[in-house]
């Protein structure tokens, strides 16, 4: 990955135009934020959101600490007005002045000097006034303004009481701890999840202006560039020899005059000219003018994903030319395709061996390419404290994890201009989707006309990023909400569906492909994908829906099973052409449990650490035993006695820790069981083409399904994905019933590669076992693809050997050439297999040994005794930092030199390195 500053490239997305007119920031405007009601009245910010104002001021601890999302409910039932004084040189007389708000979450009523400005319902728009007669008539030098928020959750639940209001079959509408957020545009998430809080915040959660603009001024409120191949149709693969169309449109405020021209300039990154001149097919209506121009394809270099190419970038300027102050905007840009090839098997694919039914994958530049990564949900509960930094200590995980791809969730908020900036130059694509999750939504004239604005703003603002790869409609609409209805009101499910299409088809669209011939679209994750497409239609899909064919494949999938007894079994995974979401929780860190938690909370089933876990038993948390029940801990704590030997220390921190560790390995074995499963079939007859885990980050500490914990420590999880995302990989596949053992070598690269694996069995104490199998076979790998190299029954070949303790070490030495290069270079892998649970393996002390550096940088560890199963590296609270490889087996007499790969953050002046510990399963278990 390049090193890049960051910074400077994130300020680009927040430019202004530049002109004469003045715009001022309401930041910089001295703020209380008061709630009578309560009796509070203390110094208020913009950004913010009420929460983060009263911990600021100290009248609430930090929300995070203890069970705060639930005694500080409080804040969220009550509103809150945030009240400050504009200075008269924000404004001027005789022109126009504007209020415009980039977020307000989420029901607002706004005044200024005492009269009544407008409301507001939506977090997701941009909301623009023009407030010139107000000021005009105030008396005040020092108008007021004020905006009032009110309790999303009160109001939610207003709404879903008014007469004759729509309702939905149970259990449609998913519920965790709030109800009615379906009829609400706010982050869904606010309202809880499974694996956050419920804290509802409410705020200016967005920067806000006042733009005071003289005659024929104009402000630039948002912008929209889309880059495309002539002739490019969403979700139709292009012509790659096609030209480029960058087609710019600029919603403004203010008034143009006629004749009005747009200007562009095309640089590259060191200034250098590409191409510049005038738009052509220049069109102005209602506060909006666009135009076009032709950039030929040997131009400018293309945007690749990381692994795939460079992240080539661009400035584009565009000037509008006419108005008596010109007004200016730049963005940085990439020329890319992208699609979700959705169309039907072909017959040249079947006679490949792909499975009949349609594809289902991403194609970049008109390269088919295997996504590897994981699914983005709020990094935070309160989005104002989300920083570049910590966006970019994330990005830095996910290309350190060898991910190119993040699915951005439904049901939280649009990312930030920021965050899809770092995306760019970091080379993540990001799968984005608008913001409804795991609940149908009203179709009333007055809902559908909010979503509108809400799209047609989010779509204009982010479609100029190479990083943007697709576009959903939300999460889980067809396989669950739909699914549900006709489970358990199939008489109503056309009704239903057709609401659905109301709104996720009909409704959205239009705006989208109005707006961007470069986005694919689907109106759900997840889905069978689309049975046609007829362009001659404004909106030109029809859903497949179960109009399937015995047989045949279609679409993505999910899947979850909580039942850890099939954890592993091969034949309960999901057959598709590509996985967007799957997963297990686990426990957070002690180091992580130790920034929120007292220490009389330190063990696994304490009321606070259970009262996080938000993956409740049914009926909620103070239901059957909720210590001891079947979801959350319980099948957390299943799955470790069923798998692996259980932690059972004296000392009560070291078990609780021992327990969080534990939990963390089942997930990541079970995640690494998926993952190959899911890789492997891009060379059987489904055609697998991509794998999103279940989740990257967490927004909080508490058990969930994160990889990377609210600190940015990597659990377990994150580095087994780092390691079987490898180019090539080598993996086991076990049928426990029959005994058969398969070993497979995949490749995502682009070409073939050839080389050897080598198989050795050994027991615990590290003596090899002298087994009727192949020691070492020759191969070769075809692009994107896998080849079996071994195949065996472990019930013959272990015939004379205790199951229970053997191991299968098995090892890959490839050379091919990665995407987009003509250099050889050698992949190299390795992966252990065990027949029998390690929960009744014959485990021994490997006699572990480790050694720093003198630079403090890497450290050697070696196993002196036998073998050394799941070897973790652990370090102290005070320090945030990724080693190369961690988590790993070792044979014995076998050394590995781990090296820290990045320190993010470091609190202990470098004493963290004489802390640290190294610890294989076996140890977890010894007092």
């Amino acid at each position: 990955m390049k090193n890049f500053i960051a910074p400077v490239f994130v300020a680009l997305s927040l430019l202004q135009p530049i002109s004469s007119y003045s715009v001022y920031d309401l930041s910089n405007v001295q703020w209380t934020l008061s709630d009578p009601g309560n009796n509070v009245s203390v110094p208020g910010s913009l950004p913010s959101q009420a929460h983060l104002d009263l911990f600021k001021a100290g009248v609430i601890p930090d929300p995070y600490l203890g069970l705060g999302d639930f005694t500080l409910r409080w804040v969220l039932y009550s509103n809150w007005t945030w009240s400050g004084k504009l200075p008269s040189s924000c404004y001027s007389d005789g022109g126009q002045n504007w209020l415009v708000f980039n977020g307000l979450d989420t029901f607002s009523s706004i005044s200024l000097c005492g009269k009544h400005v407008a409301a507001t319902n939506n977090q997701f728009r941009q909301y623009y006034f023009d407030v010139s007669d107000i000021l005009s008539s105030c008396n005040s030098s020092s108008p007021e303004l004020k905006i009032n928020f009110g309790s999303a959750v009160k109001i939610a639940n207003e709404i879903a009481a008014q007469p004759g209001q729509e309702t939905w079959p149970y259990p449609v509408e998913q519920v965790f701890e709030f109800p009615n957020r379906w009829f609400v545009r706010k982050e869904q998430s606010d309202f809880g999840w499974d694996w956050g809080p419920a804290f509802v915040p409410a705020g200016p959660w967005q920067p806000a202006y006042v733009a005071s603009l003289k005659s024929n001024d104009v402000y630039v409120r948002n912008t929209l560039v889309d880059i495309y191949r002539k002739g490019q149709l969403p979700l139709v693969p292009p012509d790659q020899s096609q030209p480029w169309v960058v087609n710019v449109s600029l919603d403004y405020l203010g008034d143009l005059p006629n004749g009005t021209k747009l200007k562009y300039k095309l640089t590259d990154l060191s200034n250098k000219t590409i191409a510049s001149g005038s738009l052509s097919n220049v069109t102005s209506s209602k506060g909006v003018i666009g135009g076009t121009t032709i950039v030929e394809d040997g131009a400018v270099d293309l945007w690749w994903p990381v692994g795939m190419g460079d992240q080539t970038l661009y400035y584009l300027q565009v000037d509008i030319v006419g108005t008596s102050n010109s007004a200016s905007v730049t963005k940085r840009v990439g020329f890319r395709t992208i699609v979700s090839n959705q169309f039907p098997i072909t017959d040249e694919q079947l006679a490949e061996g792909i499975a009949p039914g349609a594809n289902w994958h991403f194609e970049i530049n008109g390269m088919t390419f295997y996504a590897k990564g994981s699914n983005w949900i709020p990094p935070d509960a309160f989005w104002p404290r989300v920083t570049p930094a910590r966006i970019q200590q994330l990005f830095d995980s996910v290309v350190l994890g060898n991910q190119n791809m993040l699915r951005v969730w439904a049901s939280g908020a649009y990312s930030p201009d920021f965050m899809y900036d770092l995306a760019d130059e970091y080379g993540i694509l990001l799968w984005s989707e608008f913001e409804f999750g795991d609940a149908l939504y009203p179709v009333d004239e007055a809902f559908l006309a909010n979503v509108a604005d809400e799209v047609y703003y989010q779509v204009r603002r982010i479609n100029h990023h190479p990083s943007l790869c697709y576009w959903a409609g939300g999460n889980e609409l067809e396989n669950l909400e739909l699914s549900e209805i006709a489970q358990y009101a199939p008489d109503q499910l056309a009704r239903y569906q057709g609401e659905y299409e109301k709104l996720f088809l009909d409704t959205i669209v239009p705006i989208l492909f109005g707006n961007s011939h470069s986005i694919s679209y689907s109106p759900s994750s997840t889905s069978n994908g689309w049975l046609s497409l007829d362009f001659n239609k404004s909106q030109p899909i029809t859903e497949r829906y179960n109009n399937k064919t015995n047989g045949s494949i279609y679409g993505e999938t999910d899947f979850y099973n909580y039942d850890s007894s099939q954890s592993f079994n091969l034949s309960a995974y999901p057959v598709g052409r590509f996985s967007n979401e799957f997963g297990f929780h686990s426990m957070p860190s002690l180091q992580s449990w130790q920034d929120v938690l007292e220490p009389s909370d330190w063990h696994f089933n304490s009321s606070t650490v259970v009262l996080r876990n938000h993956h409740y038993p049914p009926g909620g948390p103070f239901t059957d035993n909720f210590a001891n029940a079947s979801k959350g801990m319980g099948e957390m704590t299943i799955a470790v006695e069923r798998w692996y030997p259980a932690p059972d220390k004296t000392d009560s921190v070291a078990n609780f820790s021992a327990w969080c560790h534990a939990t963390q390995i089942f997930q990541a074995d079970l995640y690494k069981s998926e993952i190959q499963f899911y890789r492997r079939g891009s060379g059987l007859p489904e055609r697998q083409l991509g794998s999103l885990w279940w989740q990257l980050e967490d927004i909080w500490q508490a058990p969930t399904w994160a990889a990377v914990e609210y600190s940015g420590r990597w659990k377990v999880l994150q580095y087994i994905g780092k390691d079987i995302y490898q180019h090539v990989i080598i993996a086991p596949y076990y049928n426990v019933t029959t005994g058969d053992l398969e070993v497979y070598v995949t490749s995502d690269l682009w070409t073939p590669a050839k080389g050897s694996a080598t198989f050795t069995w050994y027991d615990w104490s590290g003596k090899k076992l002298n087994v009727s199998t192949a020691s070492s076979v020759d191969f070769t790998v075809g692009a994107i693809n896998t080849t079996r190299v071994l195949h065996t029954n472990v019930n013959e070949s272990l015939a004379n050997f205790d199951m229970a303790n053997a191991v299968l070490k098995m090892s890959v030495s490839a050379t091919g050439s990665p995407p987009n290069s003509n250099a050889s270079q050698t992949f190299t892998h390795e992966n252990w297999f065990h027949a029998s649970p390690l929960s009744s393996a014959k485990l021994v002390d490997p006699g572990l040994k480790y050694s720093w550096d003198s630079n403090g940088s890497s450290l050697t560890v070696e196993a002196t005794k036998g073998v050394a199963a799941w070897t973790w590296i652990d370090y102290p609270h005070g320090a945030i930092l990724a080693f190369d490889q961690n988590g790993f087996w070792l044979g014995k007499g076998e050394k590995k030199t781990v090296n820290v790969m990045k320190l993010w953050s470091d609190t202990t002046s470098g004493a963290w390195t004489k802390n640290v510990t190294v610890e294989s399963l076996w140890d977890q278990t010894q007092s």
